[in-house]
């Protein structure tokens, strides 16, 4: 079965604002997904495309870190 790949383009200031969010500890990939109809995999993406390779590594270790620690988080 093949998997539907839903790629919603999004402004420079969505973009922006998707990356605002996903950087605070306050907001869950769900609640990106639900504002901006992007899943985490493009949450994920959007990150690595726009900040510093070094800030991404730090940022994915953090999410780890807090989803380990939380039960809804990203």
């Amino acid at each position: 079965m093949a998997q539907k790949h839903n790629k919603k383009k999004l402004s420079a200031e969505e973009t922006s604002e998707v990356i605002e969010m996903a950087l605070s500890d306050h907001v869950s990939f769900e609640n990106i997904q639900f504002q901006y109809g992007i899943d985490p995999n493009q949450v994920k993406l959007i990150m690595k495309k726009n900040i510093k390779p070094g800030s991404y590594k730090a940022w994915r270790e953090r999410v780890k870190a807090f989803s380990s620690r939380r039960m809804f988080y990203k």
